[in-house]
């Protein structure tokens, strides 16, 4: 019995041939890959154009140019850009105020602003060079009508005891400066989420180069100056 043992225990195994993949039952379909879904070629529309932006086009151009008497269509004053800054000077001690300032500012114009630096130390101010101090935002082209169109028809209504905006805030050089002390007249600002209370400072840049050809398109644009003050202005400028 034990010799019977030892050579079943010499005999070689035989070799194991490889498993063969199983052959799918008839009637199911193999399983395939679920394949991407097409792409559309359909073309993606255009947001449609700032209505204040064709306005100036079709209709203010004409009227600066019979106005002041321009021969050169280049000569005709138009908007180069809009800013808005806000200040907060305690922005190191509260970065979360600065961080709800950014994000305010992004809700109004659309756009991520930046954050600004002190660009040198100021002991007397306790400030240091490269400290945050605000936030600021540079609008061109479609979006700066767009906000000019808000900001004229939707926001300033919204000003407390509002009589009209100055005319004295021009430069000399036809760029126009105005203050708000409250983000509350945007109405992109949820009251619920409001911490704090700040203003900002909005400037519009424009090409004219005098102050009496600045204000006569920022008119023509739809600005609300003030009607008692406005022609003491132009002539002064």
């Amino acid at each position: 019995m034990a010799d019977q043992k030892e050579k079943q225990e010499k005999k070689p195994k035989p070799q194991q041939q490889p498993k063969q993949p199983k052959q799918e039952k008839k009637g199911k379909p193999a399983a395939e890959a679920p394949e991407a879904a097409p792409e559309s070629n359909e073309p993606v529309e255009p947001a449609p154009r700032a209505r204040l932006w064709d306005t100036y086009e079709q209709q203010v151009r004409g009227k600066l140019q019979q106005q002041f008497g321009f021969k050169n269509p280049h000569q005709i004053p138009r908007l180069k850009k809009i800013v808005l800054n806000v200040g907060m000077g305690d922005a190191s001690k509260t970065p979360k105020g600065l961080e709800a300032a950014v994000a305010e500012l992004a809700a109004i114009t659309g756009q991520h602003p930046v954050v600004t630096r002190a660009k040198k130390a100021i002991a007397s101010f306790n400030l240091r060079e490269g400290q945050p101090i605000g936030t600021a935002v540079t609008l061109r082209g479609g979006r700066m009508y767009e906000f000019l169109d808000r900001f004229i028809s939707i926001a300033v209504p919204r000003m407390r005891d509002f009589r009209g905006l100055p005319t004295k805030s021009f430069d000399g050089r036809g760029n126009y400066s105005l203050g708000i002390k409250e983000q509350m007249i945007f109405p992109e600002i949820d009251y619920d989420k409001v911490e704090r209370i700040h203003g900002m400072d909005i400037t519009f840049v424009t090409s004219a180069g005098r102050d009496d050809t600045a204000l006569a398109l920022l008119k023509e644009l739809g600005m609300p100056f003030r009607a008692e003050t406005a022609g003491a202005a132009g002539a002064a400028a």
